[in-house]
């Protein structure tokens, strides 16, 4: 990197293109992070353009200067606290008028800024005429017109944002009514006299003190000089809301902020008059996608063809990877003599990690589905059209994304809830996540549902089985909502931004940043609690077990006899390793459920990883831990060894009870704390619990 660096803040409306925009200037190196204490990330973007080394920062998308939601705290927390060189805010061209109020507000920060107006060739084809120059002498501030889908403007906007950077600071041209500007030159000229100094000006403060901006008020108020300026900002209130229909001074300065924005599109920006009664392409769209009859049905199809994609290709690398951690865990352990350390690399290591990565093609298609869904403009519209249907059971027209995602995998879906404003509704959509059935949790479906049904009617029990934990997790909501989350509720306002041709390079860039975290983290700990299975089921070891059986296997036989041995041999050693011990001492709690010892241990393995279960069941039932979903004598055992009802009570306590082991950690995080955590176990505990005893004994009772 060159030894001149700029930092920059990238900052804008949700659905302006930021991150588009800062992609289109070519090689850019990502890199992801978190900030501080909170649990939204950072994309820091690196390159290097005409000497200098730039490092810029996308900041979540925020409609206003504030700290109501977890991105607008994030923003506005790090333009205020941490150090940059400059702003590049980003405008949407066809919307200057709403896109202007976080532009102005921002213009009271005392900071350097250029501002993108992106888009532009959309707005041409609108008849939106932007006259950038003259915008620019009307705020004081570089405006450049670029397009990030056309990649034009990208060459000026970079040599602005240089030219800003070198040359000292103007003050920009921020203006209110009278009333308001008589008041900011009284408050600033009391402090100019005091020789008050700050990071940003006097004329600043006075705006932020009038706008009741509580981190100036409480630097002022530990200062000397509050006791005269508090009746100042008591008489400028009274003042100003003369002036006013409110007695709400954020109100009235709202207003002055929108009359500003209006008077300087009045004069910068010209609409040519559109021809009578003609239906733009995001209306005709519209008419179809959001109808209030045909809506939902063609979001479902999507989803089911989303769904479709996931599974039925999702399985076809899932084979392959299957395979070849099938083949690497045997060349391995075809090196390593001693058998303890063979069982840990191979039994916990390799099969660890190839239990995350089995999945990882699942993963790929779902987030390259949600990622052409959302590029689109098409999410927006599907949460307006659920908004009125999950308000029915508590939750936010936005829930429905990171419900969808559960889907998938619990772990992106509880980071993907951060797009909830308000806390209590995002700690709602926490909470029920879990209840989608996540690709996890499918290997155990597919073994009971092939144990008890017949092929023809397996895959309809399988669509079956989603359903009905999505509408146990509706349920589950609006309890929640009547309980611990009451409270009125959050007004739904949602932006419909245009449809838009999907970004190739930006989806690619978003599918690859969320299947490494998802790697990452995943991969971490299900390894870690795969390793923790192996150990807590390989000791303490028996050696009188290893006598006895091995003694009956040099007198075997045949082949079968000797592998039906050896599997009675893992059973009997894991019956009394750790893991059996645990089983049979918790047995009794589940005999109501209609659970033994071995369901009630495969259960546990479930906790660190839902992929554990079905080869923890293969060991248990004698089977050897290489049994597969798929194995046949598996189905075959499963189907005689446990009766109807209690596979029926065990498929309802995988689908309710709490995720594995990574999600639980990740929705630790989201949810700002370990009690968090304490508070879905025992939710899900009693959900999952008093489900399974219901369905266990309906089942009895209608057999």
């Amino acid at each position: 990197m060159s030894a001149k660096k700029i930092t920059v803040a990238l900052v804008g409306q949700p659905n302006v293109g930021k991150s588009m925009l800062i992609n289109s200037i070519g090689n850019a190196r990502l890199h992801v992070g978190n900030f501080t204490g909170v649990t939204v990330e950072k994309t820091v973007v690196t390159f290097e353009y005409d000497g200098y080394g730039f490092s810029v920062v996308d900041l979540p998308g925020t409609y206003a200067f504030t700290d109501y939601s977890i991105e607008e705290r994030v923003t506005h927390d790090y333009l205020c606290n941490e150090q940059y060189d400059l702003i590049i805010n980003v405008l949407d061209s066809t919307n200057m008028e709403k896109n202007l109020q976080l532009t102005a507000e921002l213009m009271t920060m005392s900071k350097k800024m250029v501002i993108a107006l992106n888009m532009s060739d959309e707005a041409d084809k609108e008849g939106i005429e932007i006259n950038a120059s003259y915008l620019t002498q009307l705020l004081g501030i570089a405006c450049v017109r670029v397009s990030a889908a056309a990649k034009t403007g990208l060459e000026e906007l970079m040599k602005s944002v240089i030219a800003v950077h070198e040359a000292p600071f103007q003050e920009q041209k921020l203006i209110f009514s009278e009333a308001v500007e008589e008041e900011i030159s009284l408050i600033s000229e009391y402090l100019d006299r005091h020789k008050f100094k700050a990071s940003i000006s006097n004329r600043n403060i006075a705006i932020n003190l009038l706008q009741k901006e509580k981190k100036t008020y409480r630097v002022l108020h530990d200062n000397p000089i509050w006791t005269e300026l508090q009746p100042m900002l008591i008489e400028a209130d009274r003042h100003v809301l003369l002036h006013h229909d409110t007695d709400d001074m954020k109100e009235a300065l709202a207003e002055e902020y929108l009359s500003f924005n209006r008077g300087v599109i009045a004069e910068a920006v010209k609409v040519r008059p559109k021809a009578p009664q003609i239906k733009t392409t995001t209306e005709k769209i519209d008419s179809v996608l959001i109808h209030p009859i045909f809506g939902i049905p063609i979001f479902l199809f999507f989803m089911w063809g989303l769904f479709q994609l996931t599974f039925e290709i999702g399985s076809i690398p899932m084979d392959w990877i299957d395979a070849f951690f099938g083949w690497f865990g045997e060349v391995v352990g075809s090196t390593i003599g001693n058998d303890e350390i063979r069982s840990l690399i191979v039994d916990g290591v390799i099969a660890g990690v190839g239990a995350v990565v089995l999945f990882v093609p699942n993963i790929v298609i779902l987030f390259v589905g949600i990622a052409l869904l959302e590029s689109t403009g098409y999410m927006s519209r599907v949460a307006f059209l659920l908004d009125g249907f999950f308000h029915k059971f508590g939750l936010h027209g936005q829930s429905f994304i990171p419900l969808v995602s559960g889907f998938g995998c619990s772990i992106p879906a509880y980071m993907s809830a951060r797009i909830l404003k308000n806390d209590r509704d995002r700690l709602l959509t926490l909470f029920v996540i879990g209840f989608m059935s996540c690709g996890a949790r499918l290997p155990v479906y597919v073994l009971f549902t092939g144990a008890f049904f017949g092929p023809e009617m397996a895959g309809n029990v399988l669509f079956g089985i989603y359903i009905l934990g999505a509408m146990i997790g509706l349920v589950a909501a609006k309890v929640l909502k009547m309980t611990a989350f009451k409270g009125a509720d959050e007004p739904f306002v949602m932006e419909m931004p245009k449809y838009r041709l999907p970004s190739v390079r930006l989806i690619w860039h978003t599918v690859v940043t969320k299947t490494m975290m998802y790697l990452k983290k995943a991969g971490t700990f299900i390894a870690a609690a795969s390793l923790l299975v192996w150990f807590l089921s390989t000791y303490p070891k028996d050696s009188s077990l290893d006598t006895l059986f091995g003694a009956k296997i040099e007198a075997a036989i045949s082949e079968n006899e000797v592998k039906i041995l050896e599997n009675q041999l893992a059973e009997a050693q894991l019956s009394q390793s750790f893991l059996g011990q645990i089983g049979h001492a918790i047995e009794p709690i589940f005999t109501p459920l209609g659970f033994d010892w071995k369901m009630a241990v495969a259960l546990q393995t479930g906790l660190a990883a839902k992929e554990v279960v079905v080869s923890t069941m293969g060991v248990l039932y004698s089977l050897g831990s290489d049994a597969t979903e798929e194995d046949h004598s598996l189905l075959t055992t499963i189907s005689s060894q446990i009766p109807f009802a209690s596979a029926v009570a065990f498929i309802v306590v995988i689908m309710t009870y709490l995720p594995c082991l990574a999600a639980s950690v990740v929705f630790t995080r989201e949810a700002g704390g370990i009690k968090y955590f304490g508070y879905l176990f025992v939710f899900t505990t009693i959900v999952a619990y008093s489900l399974a005893y219901i369905a266990y004994h309906a089942v009895l009772w209608l057999s």
